[in-house]
């Protein structure tokens, strides 16, 4: 069984950048599509992005593309996500999600496709 454990999240201003880690124990997820979704209050989770297990291949939601860059090093069991240009809209909580599922754009949205979710880190984006 792998847990999941997401990191750096907290208050920035509109327009600041910040690094989220999802580090992986109890096995590795090298194999497993690495996904990032976020839940703002009162609103449906949604997707963020997504990286395949080779690490080439990644996946936006347009709202987030060019501003946020979704990354693994597999060597080190741990998923990432840079965020930069954050809005008030940004706001939320991230959660990190690994599994095994087809990369197709049906699967990678939806949060059922996916096996494993971590606890969740607040990203507050406020002057």
């Amino acid at each position: 069984q792998v847990q999941l454990v997401e990191s750096g999240g907290g208050l920035v201003q509109p327009g600041g950048s910040l690094r989220l880690s999802c580090a992986a124990s109890g096995r590795t997820v090298s194999s497993d599509t690495m996904g990032w979704f976020r839940q703002a209050p009162g609103k449906e989770r949604e997707f963020v992005a997504a990286i395949r297990r080779s690490g080439v291949d990644t996946y936006y939601a347009a709202s987030v593309k060019g501003r946020f860059t979704v990354s693994r090093d597999n060597a080190k069991n741990t998923a990432y996500l840079q965020m930069n240009s954050l809005k008030p809209e940004d706001t939320a909580v991230y959660s990190c999600t690994a599994g095994t599922l087809p990369w197709d754009a049906s699967s990678l949205l939806s949060p059922r496709a996916y096996d494993t979710w971590g606890q969740g880190t607040q990203v507050t984006v406020s002057s």
